[in-house]
């Protein structure tokens, strides 16, 4: 197998996050709800008691979309090998923003939470640009 591109590797960790930040919020939810309610729930959108469940959904619904925005981008750049150190470093640095946006939005921590979306954003208009050939 060939190495991965700095784009690559940076979409296989943000799906992989992505795909994790469901574990606590069901983990949560057992506790709250007892095995067999949790898993026969027919209402999957109840409000979680916990405030930081609560959150970290909303943070997992964001990954989500913020993915789906990422992903094309990273993936456009690698096929059209246009990736360097600047790509490279604004698809991890956007992997790092997910992380700390997931964190602070459960912790509850509003500006730190925009500032990390933000820096996120950043970098994927970091590769839309490069895509586009403007930079």
């Amino acid at each position: 197998m060939q190495p991965l591109s700095a784009e690559l590797l940076a979409t296989a960790l943000a799906a992989g996050l992505t795909g994790l930040l469901w574990v606590p919020i069901i983990l949560n939810r057992l506790a709250e709800m007892g095995l067999w309610t949790a898993l026969k729930n027919p209402q999957p959108d109840v409000r979680p008691e916990a405030d930081w469940a609560h959150r970290l959904a909303h943070a997992h619904r964001n990954a989500l979309e913020n993915l789906a925005v990422f992903a094309p981008l990273a993936i456009i750049v690698h096929v059209l090998q246009a990736g360097d150190g600047l790509t490279a470093g604004a698809s991890l640095i956007f992997v790092a923003s997910r992380v700390a946006h997931a964190v602070i939005y459960a912790l509850g921590i509003p500006l730190l939470r925009t500032i990390a979306f933000f820096i996120g954003f950043l970098c994927q208009m970091v590769l839309l640009l490069r895509v586009l050939e403007v930079i």
